[in-house]
């Protein structure tokens, strides 16, 4: 296995706007040559209403670009801590939503098998049932939500597999531990009194926004850790947790929201977690031609690379 470290193309050597639109700029990789992956997963046939996180992988990457090496608060440089390369995106039909959720599965258990950790970005939230499936292979592990809505549902139309159902399948399937989940920023109006009765029933730390606005984001922080522990843990960020007023180009926007700077707060507070894998998932670049759901992904996508780099570094030190 090499033990280069890829680094961003130096922007006053390449602009910006030049070169391959990759992850940060960093170079096409493979799992076995990382230690952590960036990952496109350009499916949305999960979604119920406003399509377009398909086409979300390849516009964080364009406005990745934007986005410098060192954190500024931390002084964490991830690409001087671990080996990180974009390595490309599952592979997807999208015609056929079963065959997808086999062909992520499938891909991520070779992501696993690499001994790479990923950090993928969607793609609607289905994506991250199957991404659970491949990783996940000793026992459940506990997550660290961040979303408005808590999809935990049953089904829609009929369907058990769509991105308003993605974590009640994991349960169900013993891929997470519902005593160590927390779902934080969760919002809106809802379509059925029962809709939160699954995640109740089981044991999910529901934290409504109401709550997080009334604690703050490092109050809840120390609850959201307390709860997952030392144990591994994955960590899921709907771009929708974002007030739309901030983040519009996502399917399923809910006012009253998160601001970016508290998100950055409580995305910073878990350093030190045993994160086996996060991703970013509903930017619908359809929806927001700025670009800036996109921007705001690739920088939220650098808070968690930060936190992932510096936790294999210490384990590694």
């Amino acid at each position: 296995m090499s033990e280069k470290h890829f680094k961003p193309l130096d922007s006053a050597a390449v602009p910006r706007f030049g070169g391959l639109p990759t992850f940060m700029r960093l170079p096409v990789a493979t799992p076995d040559q990382v230690d952590i992956a960036l990952i496109g997963v350009p499916f949305d046939g999960g979604t119920t209403n406003r399509p377009g996180p398909r086409h979300g992988p390849r516009e964080v990457r364009n406005q990745s670009s934007m986005v410098r090496p060192v954190h500024h608060v931390t002084g964490i440089s991830p690409y001087d801590l671990v080996r990180v390369g974009d390595c490309g995106d599952s592979p997807v039909n999208p015609l056929d939503l079963m065959e997808s959720l086999e062909l992520i599965s499938g891909y991520f258990k070779g992501v696993r098998e690499a001994g790479a950790i990923p950090l993928t970005v969607g793609g609607d939230h289905l994506i991250t049932l199957p991404v659970l499936r491949g990783l996940v292979n000793e026992g459940p592990v506990g997550l660290i939500h961040f979303d408005a809505h808590s999809d935990t549902y049953d089904s829609f139309f009929g369907n058990r597999y769509n991105h308003g159902t993605p974590f009640r399948r994991a349960v169900e399937e013993g891929l997470l531990d519902p005593k160590r989940m927390v779902q934080i920023g969760l919002r809106g109006a809802i379509s059925d009194a029962a809709n939160y009765d699954f995640a109740r029933a089981n044991g999910i730390r529901l934290i409504f926004i109401e709550e997080f606005e009334e604690r703050g984001p490092r109050e809840v922080m120390a609850e959201a850790r307390a709860i997952a522990g030392d144990l591994p843990t994955y960590v899921s960020f709907d771009i929708d947790i974002l007030d739309p007023s901030i983040a519009p180009g996502t399917g399923t926007p809910e006012i009253g929201g998160v601001t970016t700077r508290e998100a950055q707060t409580m995305l910073r507070l878990l350093r030190g977690l045993d994160i086996v894998g996060a991703d970013v998932v509903e930017v619908s670049p359809p929806f927001d031609p700025t670009g800036a759901t996109a921007l705001t992904a690739a920088t939220i996508m650098f808070e968690l690379l930060c936190v992932m780099a510096d936790g294999i570094h210490q384990k590694g030190s």
